[in-house]
């Protein structure tokens, strides 16, 4: 009679199999990225004031409180993009915070600071404040548009503050236009999933089953007739070809350390592309053209648009030394990063100081209001137009400057001969203490 006995042998091997079993590939691309995924905490300080108060002293003539302070905190997600720990996150979970923690997952905590804010997008970059040296794991960022609808997603982050957490669906839309609110949002297309997103996930990756990021979960829908049912929620994310996009256009030396390099790269398979180059710029005088690939910057191999930046603005003396490919070849180019006072010097033949605090009360203007006009070049586009030094700049185009890098970034695109329009105040002392201001709009065209 036969008995029915296994081998041990074959017992191990059925066990393992089994124990195999539940480690497909949601586990494997969780256990990929688990250590690229960060809880946020912030702290806000705000003053805040009883208007009923306020009205009694007022009409008593009562002498005011000291102003008063609330402490307010938020909860959020965050995933690590760069070994030197860069973290992406939402603008809205960092903004107008006062301090910023950053927990790993293996109970590690970190104070950051802000890097880049990308308030359209709702996008912001932060640093996290390591020990020299210290590295940390960047998750991998999916190919633009790589996306197959219906194909499983996960959310990872830190719902209700709970700590990190895992979520599971599908991507249910690639085109999904939610409505904003009153947010300044300015995506084009979201993704949508039923993955659960809740309070706390803003900022986290979601990912694909390669262990892929995909998008950055922003919001969570719910049909406000159905608040009770919490299983009515559709989750958000912005799509990985904005968030590679907008870190293209702001992880550049103007935006990070007000420096004029002239190019954008973006991120590809094999090394970073030069995505644009402006005409007249350091990168366009040294050779760079669009479609380049980087290769190298001062003898390192940057990996990221944050790598590459931060070698860039390192660069002693801001001197940079380029190694590209193109179809014919290597190439290796040589340029000088040049600060934006040379920039708004070679176009606009001028220099403009930012107005101090002294400077304000001598001039008799607020600080922080405009811009003073230091010096004029003979023969440039400034005294073409009949500025002079001691004139004060408040506008260019329209639009506010009170920082150099107001003024500089809207004349990074311009071309020799393209109009610029300055919003200058012309101060006049009338006597000891007073000051009148005349305030006018010149055209200029750019050298």
């Amino acid at each position: 009679m036969a008995l029915g006995l296994v081998a041990c042998g074959d017992s191990a091997s059925a066990a393992a199999a089994e124990a195999d079993v539940r480690r497909d590939a949601t586990v494997a691309a969780v256990d990929q990225v688990m250590s690229s995924v960060v809880n946020i905490a912030t702290e806000t300080v705000v003053e805040y004031h009883d208007a009923y108060e306020d009205a009694l002293r007022q009409f008593f003539g009562w002498p005011r409180n000291p102003v008063r302070t609330q402490r307010l905190f938020n909860l959020g997600s965050g995933v690590i993009i760069d070994e030197d720990g860069y973290v992406l996150t939402n603008f809205h979970v960092v903004r107008r915070a006062g301090r910023i923690q950053v927990k790993l997952s293996n109970g590690q905590e970190y104070d950051a600071d802000p890097w880049v804010y990308i308030e359209a997008t709702d996008i912001a970059v932060l640093k996290i404040r390591a020990q020299p040296g210290e590295k940390f794991k960047p998750i991998r960022f999916a190919a633009d548009d790589d996306l197959l609808l219906g194909e499983t997603v996960l959310a990872l982050g830190n719902p209700f503050g709970l700590g990190l957490a895992v979520t599971k669906g599908i991507l249910s839309s690639k085109a999904r236009r939610p409505s904003t609110g009153n947010e300044p949002l300015q995506l084009e297309d979201w993704l949508q999933t039923d993955a659960a997103i809740n309070p706390g996930n803003s900022g986290g990756p979601l990912v694909d089953l390669r262990g892929q990021l995909i998008g950055v979960n922003v919001a969570v829908y719910r049909d406000p007739q159905q608040q009770g049912e919490r299983g009515m929620g559709m989750g958000f994310a912005v799509p990985v070809k904005q968030v590679a996009a907008a870190l293209s256009r702001h992880s550049t030396p103007e935006l990070t350390d007000s420096l004029w390099f002239g190019a954008q790269f973006k991120a590809s398979d094999a090394a970073l592309a030069v995505a644009s180059v402006q005409p007249g710029s350091p990168a366009a005088k040294a050779g760079l053209k669009e479609g380049d690939r980087l290769l190298e910057v001062n003898g390192k191999s940057p990996r990221t648009l944050i790598a590459c930046n931060r070698l860039l603005c390192a660069a002693p003396d801001h001197k940079a030394t380029l190694v590209v490919a193109d179809n014919g070849g290597r190439r290796t180019l040589s340029l000088q990063l040049r600060p934006f006072e040379e920039l708004i010097r070679q176009k606009l033949g001028l220099t403009l100081l930012e107005v101090t605090t002294a400077a304000a009360e001598r001039l008799g203007v607020g600080p922080g209001e405009s811009l003073y006009i230091d010096e004029v070049e003979k023969g440039g586009p400034a005294e073409g137009a009949q500025l002079q030094r001691g004139y004060l700049v408040a506008a260019i185009n329209g639009q506010r400057a009170t920082k150099l890098r107001a003024i500089a970034e809207a004349l990074l695109d311009k071309k020799s001969g393209d109009p610029v329009q300055l919003t200058v105040i012309v101060p006049r002392r009338l006597a000891a203490s007073y000051m009148e201001f005349r305030q006018g709009t010149v055209e200029l065209k750019v050298r």
